[in-house]
């Protein structure tokens, strides 16, 4: 009797709980004492495949940064811009207020209307920009759009075949001009100084994290917290990994992917494209950068 008591008092408190689930579940984040959702103080602008991810990852690091969880496209996309900067602020973590809040989104860097909405929420705001190599950069973006259409059974297309059209350059492709820097920095120096936005070099980045860091750390005026014992190379993926608080942590299974063998002759093509626009922007940046 007693049994068949506690069996039944058991299903009916299991019950009960999945009944009230739905609500238990959308119940907001508990906030830690001291805190609250700030409007971010430095946005990672871009690239799309620059290595935005593994840079937040690796700032996320320092104690006095906390990083938005997801890719917010508050600026760039207007379906999200006009609810407001309210709900915005509501997708932020909660932080205390010696600490600086990040998001990225790195749609915002080619994105034409971005530049003057982040500047009308905070004209003394910094920008992170990570960039790498344009041509491997548009080989990147290739990559992971081929990936993504295997993994939804769409037909896929040769790199050579988007890329090359009637015999000539297609510089039409979004991902060639994503690549276009010269273009899209100019947009942002219209409405912001150019040291208000840090560069970080991704090719650098991936080869020897610490240097690019720690130049960030002092882009910011935080104190210098991050360490070489922070990271470590991972043989079998063969980029760097993160330790913090104990833990060690590694990418996305999506990032480093393997990228397929160009041809020469179309590599060659890139590379000619973007040399002038490249020049460009070691112009408008005071700065040069060892792409091809």
């Amino acid at each position: 009797m007693l049994i068949a008591v506690l069996f039944f008092l058991t299903h009916r408190c299991l019950r009960n709980l999945l009944l009230l689930w739905p609500q238990f579940h959308q119940l907001p984040p508990l906030r830690p004492p001291g805190t609250s959702r700030r409007i971010p103080h430095t946005i990672i602008i871009g690239v799309r495949k620059g290595g935005t991810r593994a840079l937040l990852e690796m700032l996320d690091v320092h104690p006095n940064i906390v990083v938005a969880a997801t890719e917010v496209h508050f600026f760039d996309w207007d379906e999200n811009y006009v609810k407001g900067i309210d709900w915005y602020r509501g997708l932020m973590p909660f932080s205390y207020e010696n600490q600086i809040t990040i998001e990225k989104t790195p749609g915002y860097f080619t994105s034409p209307q971005a530049p003057e909405r982040i500047h009308d929420m905070n004209s003394s705001i910094k920008l992170l920009l990570i960039l790498r190599d344009p041509t491997e950069r548009v080989i990147s973006d290739y990559t992971q759009v081929y990936y993504n259409r295997l993994e939804s059974h769409k037909p896929v297309q040769l790199f050579e075949d988007i890329v090359i059209k009637n015999g000539a350059l297609n510089t039409k492709y979004k991902a060639i001009q994503r690549s276009l820097y010269d273009i899209h920095m100019e947009r942002w120096l219209k409405h912001f100084h150019l040291n208000q936005i840090h560069i970080v070099d991704g090719n650098t980045l991936i080869k020897d994290p610490l240097p690019e860091l720690q130049k960030v750390e002092r882009f910011l005026n935080l104190p210098s917290r991050i360490m070489s014992s922070n990271f470590y190379f991972n043989q079998t993926k063969g980029f760097y990994c993160i330790r913090s608080d104990g833990r060690e942590r590694c990418l996305h299974e999506s990032k480093g992917r393997p990228h397929p063998v160009v041809n020469s002759t179309v590599l060659e093509q890139l590379y000619s494209y973007f040399r002038e626009h490249n020049a460009n922007f070691y112009r408008m940046i005071n700065h040069s950068f060892d792409w091809h």
